[in-house]
């Protein structure tokens, strides 16, 4: 069906409009495309057909209206740089209309590689000169879409009269339009920069013209500063007397980058800094002026006073801003500023820490990682608990429905007194739905307690036996890595579990290393790990946990303060065949033999017969659990596995060899258990070295690092990747090591309903710091008051708890040794009063909440070499400053214009320029040049007039000399000089022979000029007879 539609009434009458068919117009077309529901693509491609046929009529309304349908389509995403003739034509229509169609398909389809945009540089300049405002406006407009270097330079010329025009609206968009073309020819910044500046400094200048040159001045400024800094003396009037908020935040912008450049900007701006943070509404100017002042380095002046009461200002608005405002985007930007403040004033921050850890909770995971950010720079001794106990609740409220129903009711087993408290407790953790975590934000979370805990070599560590709770309920919360080899993000996923619970085991190293007085606590801890690890994995399934490789560490290298040794050899003997990591079961060999050392090389324990029935049968566990290590595929496990088994073979040997001691005779244990064995691993104790350690080892002399280690290496180990050894399917090692054993059970597969029941979080917790109860498991709360009743027994201070057996302690003796059973009120001693002493005045002293006495340990230090401070190398990484100063250059380069812009800071405004664009001397090159011109038109004048007076006064008419009929004639082979005719037809004759000589040397033309006149004549005629005969050609 068509579209009723009329021909366009501006269509000339000489090109009627075929019969039967009428051209769409763009509202015909989008109301078509929204008809045509569900075939869109052949409605839009019948449009395109029809698009290619009107865009060439000779119509230039059809034209246009072709062009402006082919724009539309272009912006749903089909490609018009066909028509980019025609746009160029269109562009030249002397109609507004049909121009500004042409100018919008331009800005929509030109690229700066299109062939035609050379063609329109002349377009261009002409309608940059027009008279009218609108036309005018088109290329300014359109200018910063297509311009290329070539471009800029052209139309430079013409751009800067345009900043004197006088229509407020010109001068605005000239201005933008110049910063463009500097985007990419700097020079021309150069070039307009007096004009500019001129415009700044007029105090009448329009408002919209004055903002459009501080955007400028503020993108330029943050390049090179330097260049504006005379400027701030106008720009500080524009900010006070402005008005304009928008203008506001690019002045504070650019104050913020001169602020270092010229100190005494400080205290020139601080006054009204501090008016507009306190008076206005507009919540974007507030943050700006904020971050202006951090940015500015405001905050870390020399003066106190002022910096103080600015500082307090600006922390007590961006408290504001998160308190009053429910806007997670003015959260974002609050918590974005206090991370910088941090930095300078870390006390005023942290008196913000309810507001902040309110944010920790937030719906928005950006806003999390920003609160996170924030309270790793502001821990400190006394809020680390309160904030790791925060970040722990919220990681256990992210654990699995099932796992957290169970630690609830064991949890409320521990503390309640009756059924019935347990059930109300259980179906309040069924009906609690708590947010769900991602993966790898929990993963993150936990890497950031373990910083903030260790940071300062554990300055911050009040209670260590706390910190090791935390560590053992962190390695329960580490996420399981899924197996799910195919997904990159499940693979990075897994990664990350795997590094973060190594990291906590390393922390429990760390701990036990250097705090001795709590390694007692950590070697419990580890037990603790290692048993429930062990009965948290299903059997068949490996033990992914990271964690291992440090906690069997700790269980062999400690093995004489072991609590349970025999526990701790069933569960180090499990893990030889249930570990999946060479690197675990490399340390898992080496702390079995430790253990075993520990436990049989007591030499002052005697050889009786029970000794030496129980080290045969640990021998023999020992031995049938190592020998499938011994064909393990890694070499470091089978070279241990290997060592350690043919050495306990030896040692069984002697034990079954040695007989056990009796009443009559007594028997020395085997030398190879109680001194041999013992001897492999009592050496000096390990301590825990400096990163930089290495540093300062000497290279040996002789030593040359850059030698390599075979001549040909490189042939031998591309011979090593050429050997193919072939796999039988049935071979049982490798089916055992290399095929991976069917999952008995997925946690993926339980129904999505199960997901959704959640407990319900301790309601009678403290608002600031969490009770234990909310993130600790219940065997380890359990354990932690029972030390704390068995600690504080004797302490007359401690009120117990009723369901906990009292015993005596020394004070309830003495009062009962006293006073018998029945306490006698009167046998109580009464204190001597001295009133005397009420007169005098009492020294007043402030009353502060007594803190937590620290624990009184001893932490050593890391070790390192003398002669270096030990610190590392200055790698190239992205923390490190240069290397970031390198990132900012290079993003500096792509703006968000997609242009290099990187050469606009090589340059200065100021002085001469080396090498580039001037347009003074531009305009006084092409003045030069027009005169050059000039003259070089008056002396080939001079020099044809001279020709024609010496052909006049040889005799040869002048109008004879014209030739203006070119026929071929045969050359004469004689002439007469005497006969007028025979001599003009002898010049005739002469010239054509003498353009055929035209490249003979300058002797031949002195030979030809020693000849008669004739041949002087046709001489002359070779070099100035042919410019005249053109030019009266051309008259006739």
């Amino acid at each position: 069906m068509l579209p009723s539609c009329s021909p366009p009434k501006s269509a000339p009458h000489n090109h009627p409009v075929p019969s039967g068919r009428f051209e769409k117009s763009l509202y015909d077309l989008i109301q078509g495309l929204r008809n045509h529901k569900g075939t869109e693509k052949e409605y839009i491609q019948k449009s395109l057909k029809e698009c290619r046929v009107e865009v060439r009529s000779q119509d230039m309304d059809v034209k246009a209206t072709a062009l402006l349908k082919l724009i539309y389509l272009e912006m749903v995403g089909h490609d018009m740089s066909w028509a980019s003739f025609h746009v160029l034509e269109v562009m030249s229509s002397p109609k507004y209309a049909q121009k500004r169609v042409g100018y919008l398909g331009a800005v929509q389809s030109f690229r700066t590689d299109t062939e035609v945009l050379m063609l329109a540089t002349n377009l261009l300049k002409k309608d940059l000169s027009a008279a009218a405002p609108t036309v005018m406006s088109l290329p300014i407009a359109t200018l910063p879409h297509v311009i290329t270097p070539s471009l800029a330079l052209s139309t430079l010329s013409d751009l800067l009269p345009r900043l004197s025009h006088s229509h407020a609206n010109i001068r605005k968009k000239t201005l933008v339009t110049l910063y463009r073309l500097a985007l990419v020819y700097p020079e021309a910044l150069r070039a307009a920069w007096p004009k500019i500046k001129e415009r700044l400094m007029d105090a009448e200048e329009d408002p919209s013209v004055t903002a459009a040159i501080v955007n400028v001045v503020c993108e330029l400024g943050w390049r090179r500063p330097h260049d504006f800094l005379p400027l701030a003396p106008r720009l500080f009037e524009l900010l006070v007397d402005g008005g304009n908020n928008w203008m506001a935040i690019k002045l504070i912008k650019l104050f913020a980058t001169l602020t270092p450049l010229e100190p005494r900007l400080v205290k020139k701006l601080l006054p009204p800094l501090t008016n507009i943070i306190r008076t206005t509404p507009a919540m974007s100017l507030l943050y700006e002026c904020i971050n202006g002042i951090i940015q500015g380095g405001i905050l870390g002046s020399s003066d106190d006073t002022d910096t103080e009461e600015i500082a307090t200002l600006c922390v007590t608005k961006l408290r504001g801003m998160i308190i009053m405002n429910g806007d997670p985007n003015l959260k974002y930007v609050a918590l974005l500023a206090f991370n910088k403040i941090v930095l300078t004033h870390s006390y005023l921050v942290s008196q913000q820490e309810d507001v902040i850890l309110d944010c920790i909770d937030s719906p928005d995971i950006t806003i999390r990682i920003q609160a996170l950010d924030l309270v790793q720079g502001m821990v400190t001794s006394d809020n680390l608990v309160s904030i790791v106990s925060r970040l722990m609740k919220q990681l256990k409220t992210a654990l699995p429905s099932k796992a957290k129903l169970e630690a609830a009711l064991d949890s409320t087993d521990a503390s309640a007194d009756s059924d019935e408290e347990t059930q109300q407790a259980a179906s309040a953790a069924s009906n609690k739905n708590a947010m769900p975590i991602p993966e790898d934000y929990r993963i993150d979370v936990i890497g950031r307690i373990l910083f903030m805990s260790s940071k300062g070599n554990f300055a911050n560590i009040v209670d260590f036996d706390w910190y090791i709770d935390v560590l053992t309920q962190l390695v329960r919360m580490t996420p399981v890595p899924r197996s799910n080899e195919g997904d990159a993000e499940a693979a990075a996923n897994k990664r990350s579990a795997a590094s973060v619970s190594e990291k906590i085991g390393n922390e429990l190293r760390n701990v036990a290393v250097k705090v001795r007085a709590m390694r007692h606590s950590v070697l419990r801890a580890s037990e603790s790990i290692l048993s429930q690890l062990i009965a948290d994995t299903p059997a068949g399934h490996s033990i992914t946990s990271q964690a291992l490789k440090s906690v069997a560490w700790l269980l062999g290298e400690y093995a004489g303060i072991l609590s349970t040794p025999e526990d701790t050899m069933n569960s180090l003997l499990q893990l030889t065949t249930r570990t999946a990591k060479p690197d675990v079961a490399a340390v898992v060999v080496h702390a079995i033999a430790k253990v075993f050392a520990s436990m049989t090389g007591n030499e002052s324990e005697p050889w009786t017969g029970e000794r030496k029935t129980r080290t045969s049968l640990l021998l023999a566990r020992i031995l049938h659990s190592m020998e499938p290590l011994i064909l393990n595929p890694n070499l470091e496990v089978q070279e241990r596995a290997v060592e350690f088994t043919e050495l306990l073979k030896l040692t069984a040997e002697a034990t079954s060899g040695q007989p056990a001691s009796t009443d009559e005779e007594s028997q020395d244990p085997p030398l190879l258990l109680t001194q041999a064995i013992p001897s492999l691993f009592n050496g000096g104790e390990l301590n825990s070295v400096a990163a930089g350690a290495q540093l300062n080892v000497p290279i040996p002399d002789g030593l040359d690092l850059d030698e390599p280690i075979h001549s040909d290496l490189n042939n031998l180990l591309a011979k090593a990747d050429l050997i193919a050894i072939d796999v039988d399917d049935s071979d049982e090692f490798e089916v055992y090591y290399h095929q991976r054993p069917a999952p008995t059970s997925v946690s993926s597969s339980a129904p999505a309903i199960s997901r959704l029941v959640e407990p319900e979080e301790n309601a009678g917790a403290s608002y600031q710091q969490p009770s234990e109860d909310s993130y600790l498991d219940a065997d380890i709360i359990a354990r932690r008051k029972a030390e704390r009743v068995e600690r504080n027994k004797d302490d007359p201070f401690y009120i117990g708890s009723d369901n906990v057996p009292q015993t005596s302690n020394s004070i309830h003796n003495i009062l009962q040794n006293s006073n018998g059973p029945d306490l006698d009120i009167d046998a109580i001693p009464i204190m001597e009063l001295d009133l005397d002493k009420l007169n005098a005045p009492a020294p007043i002293t402030a009353q502060r909440s007594p803190a937590k006495p620290r624990q009184r340990v001893v932490i050593a230090a890391d070790e390192t070499l003398q002669g270096g401070d030990g610190s590392p190398r200055n790698y190239d990484s992205e923390n490190n400053s240069d290397s970031l100063a390198k990132g900012k250059a290079r993003r500096l380069k792509q703006s968000l214009l997609q242009v290099d812009s990187s050469t606009i800071g090589s340059f200065s405004l100021e002085g001469e320029p080396k090498g580039g664009f001037d347009h003074e001397q531009q305009q006084r090159e092409e003045a030069e040049m027009q005169q050059a011109m000039q003259e070089v038109e008056r002396l080939r004048l001079e020099m044809q007039r001279a020709n024609e007076r010496i052909q006049v006064a040889q005799g040869v008419d002048a109008e004879g000399t014209v030739i203006k009929k070119k026929k071929k004639k045969k050359p004469a082979t004689a002439t007469k000089p005497d006969d007028d005719a025979a001599g003009v037809e002898a010049v005739k004759t002469k010239k054509k022979k003498v353009k055929k000589a035209a490249p003979a040397e300058d002797g031949d033309a002195a030979a030809a000029g020693a000849g008669d006149g004739v041949a002087v004549i046709a001489a002359k005629k070779k070099k100035k007879k042919k410019p005249v005969a053109e030019a009266e050609t051309g008259d006739a």
